[in-house]
């Protein structure tokens, strides 16, 4: 069965290349959608497919 990793706010913002407080901002002005949260802790969780979407999204509106 394969894994699925999940990462925090901050390995996306690190591997974005933004700070954690733009990730946020971006989710918050609707250019990054809402992101899952930890049922235990409510941090937000990144799979790699939604790493990906991010990528393209800041390709998108920054390139």
């Amino acid at each position: 069965m394969a894994e699925h990793r999940l990462f925090t706010a901050q390995q996306i913002a690190e591997k974005l290349g933004i700070s954690k407080q733009t990730l946020f901002r971006y989710e918050k002005k609707g250019v990054f959608p809402k992101a899952r949260r930890n049922l235990i802790n409510r941090w937000r969780q990144y799979s790699e497919e939604e790493l990906k979407k991010l990528r393209e999204i800041i390709r998108g509106n920054l390139g």
